[in-house]
């Protein structure tokens, strides 16, 4: 099931999402065709579908939204050796985890802000994990019962302020730096989640090529190494690191991550005013 978050006539609600992302008239990443059922209730418990369809892409009315408000969102920096090496940095023998502030996060169709203190702004494509229940300490037997789903993410970094401050929060925490979306897709096993394709294209011009199966420090261990330190709540996110091939974003880019089973995720660059 995809579910998404989205608004409608100002009022916040999440849905089933229904139909074909990938065979739509505008094409893959479109949201031409699709359609989605109203939830009853909220996904990180028990709920129903209520029937009331709404159709998506054809009102301005109705909004995709980020699917999820974390709480935290915990990244995992340098777990694929490629992208280590194209930076010219060691892989870490545990993972090296950083944190986005909730105020980064926006969605599917939402505008980058470049951010006024740097001059060399990167996309990062990464797999995302959406937490479905509160959880601490999960043995790793137990990871696949406190994920909700998968998404897509952008570790949008500002790459000259990362080089300059020892600590990434402001190259990495900025407003608008952690697009995710498009839906959160939960029919998505661990074993599958482990070998998905992930591309991230500007301006339709292939940037970023890689697989999940890259990744140094698997899902679960990224749960299980997060879950030790801190309680994770419903909806939290743990993105997952980036393949090679990160590059430069200026204002008016159009930059699109996709990941293969999930959807793709697209966001416009521009200037702060």
């Amino acid at each position: 099931m995809r579910i998404a978050r989205f608004s409608i006539d100002g009022n916040v609600a999440f849905g089933a999402v229904e139909g074909d992302p990938t065979s739509g008239p505008g094409g893959p990443g479109s949201l031409d065709g699709l359609v989605v059922d109203i939830i009853k209730g909220v996904p990180f418990a028990d709920f129903e579908l209520s029937g009331t369809k709404v159709p998506l892409g054809q009102s301005d009315s109705v909004r995709l939204l980020p699917p999820v408000l974390p709480s935290k969102v915990v990244a995992i920096g340098r777990n694929y050796a490629a992208h280590a090496a194209e930076l010219g940095n060691e892989v870490p023998d545990a993972p090296w985890a950083f944190f986005k502030p909730s105020t980064s996060v926006i969605g599917p169709g939402d505008s980058i802000v470049y951010p006024s203190f740097s001059h060399e702004v990167h996309h990062e494509a990464e797999l995302a994990v959406v937490i479905g229940r509160l959880c601490r300490e999960v043995p790793r037997e137990r990871v696949k019962d406190v994920i909700l789903g998968y998404t897509c993410a952008n570790d949008v970094t500002a790459r000259d302020t990362q080089r300059t401050e020892k600590q990434w929060a402001r190259a990495k925490g900025f407003d608008s730096s952690c697009p995710l979306g498009p839906w959160i897709e939960t029919g998505i096993d661990l074993a599958g989640a482990a070998d998905l394709a992930i591309t991230a294209t500007v301006n339709g011009e292939l940037r970023q090529a890689g697989r999940t199966g890259q990744m140094i420090h698997s899902i679960e261990d990224l749960v299980v190494n997060v879950s030790e330190a801190m309680t994770l709540l419903p909806g939290d996110v743990i993105l997952t690191g980036t393949p090679a091939g990160v590059g430069p974003l200026t204002p008016g880019d159009e930059v699109a991550v996709t990941i293969e089973g999930i959807g793709t995720l697209t966001n416009k660059v521009i200037s702060r005013g």
